[in-house]
């Protein structure tokens, strides 16, 4: 493992690595590492406490909350969507639409964002101010109208919105938002003390921010390209160790029954190559065996990366403040293993 902190360490001054890695076998802690700033002004350094963003890395909250709701026989994963939620209206939606397809990104529903055809989430906020999105239900307009993208079931296509409108149905059937959902039944139970969904214009302390450089290398932060408030498809704000208890209450069946988190950690569709998709989970298949199950999350000023490995237990973490960084040292952390 020295051999592996030597590469981290070299991969961070490399790219001026600004976050937080932390690599961690079943009961020994093997590798903690911090860098840069979570405060650029005020020279405030990160440290293993900082609070990231995490983009899209948090979709499988939203996976667990909807599995949650399963355990407790509100809802099937085989359920239209249209028999169950019903304070939004989606006009333009087949009404055959299941959860098991939101979750899976194969429902063929329009997104707000398409990461296939946009490449700068920034171009959102143009038309609408990222500080009105403060809410799960502040998200529906900039989709409720939009056709179909094609039949539901008929191929793999990663979508936002559709994780938007799993979270609306955690709220209608909890009762509760969605936030205080996940932030009650899943980082209280994990122990996750440090996360939460914080709003960018109220941060608690200890929060890192979010950095995008210009091409003339000066830096700003991202508090005008994402929404004030992350969402059920992404944008809550954890730590380091606070992602390790939650693989750690994941895997334990803390937040489901053993037979829901089997289903949650199925490879349930293949995208490419030996990538296949959860609910709310990237899969890694090596011949026909789960080499790691993970999650990742890239915005304007945030980048993530975090992983299992069941074969060995070995959990890593890379949180990062800058929109690129966490996948280089990943990559390298991966090959190791």
């Amino acid at each position: 493992m020295n051999h592996l902190a030597d590469c981290i360490e070299a991969e961070a001054k490399q790219n001026n690595f600004s976050g937080v890695v932390l690599v961690q076998q079943p009961d020994k802690k093997v590798i903690s590492s911090c860098y840069g700033y979570a405060n650029k002004s005020d020279k405030r350094e990160n440290n293993i406490h900082t609070r990231f963003g995490i983009a899209s890395g948090c979709k499988i909250f939203t996976a667990i909350a909807v599995c949650q709701l399963v355990d407790q026989g509100l809802i099937s994963f085989e359920s239209r969507l249209i028999d169950y939620l019903k304070k939004v209206d989606f006009p333009l939606f087949s009404p055959n639409i299941t959860i098991h397809q939101l979750l899976t990104h194969s429902s063929g529903i329009p997104d707000y964002f398409d990461e296939t055809i946009m490449d700068d989430f920034e171009d959102l906020w143009k038309a609408r101010p990222m500080y009105t999105l403060r809410q799960l239900e502040n998200f529906v307009p900039m989709f409720r109208t939009l056709p179909m993208m094609w039949t539901p079931g008929e191929r793999f296509h990663y979508n936002n919105a559709g994780y938007i409108v799993l979270g609306l149905l955690v709220e209608e059937l909890s009762g509760m938002t969605f936030s205080d959902y996940v932030e009650h039944h899943i980082f209280k139970p994990c122990g996750m003390e440090q996360s939460g969904y914080f709003t960018l214009d109220a941060l608690p302390a200890n929060c890192a921010l979010g950095y995008i450089e210009e091409e003339n290398g000066n830096w700003r932060t991202n508090i005008y390209s994402i929404p004030v408030k992350g969402g059920a498809d992404g944008g809550a704000f954890v730590t380091a160790p606070d992602m390790q208890l939650f693989w750690s209450g994941l895997m334990n069946h803390t937040l489901l029954s053993p037979v829901l988190t089997s289903l949650l950690l199925t490879p349930h569709v293949h995208v490419d190559g030996e990538g296949y998709y959860g609910y709310g989970v990237w899969i890694t298949l090596r011949e026909e065996k789960v080499f790691k199950f993970h999650i990742m999350g890239y915005d304007p000023g945030v980048s993530f990366r975090s992983a299992i490995y069941p074969a060995s237990g070995e959990t890593v973490v890379v949180l990062c403040n800058t929109s690129s960084g966490a996948s280089q040292i990943f990559n390298k952390i991966n090959n190791q293993l």
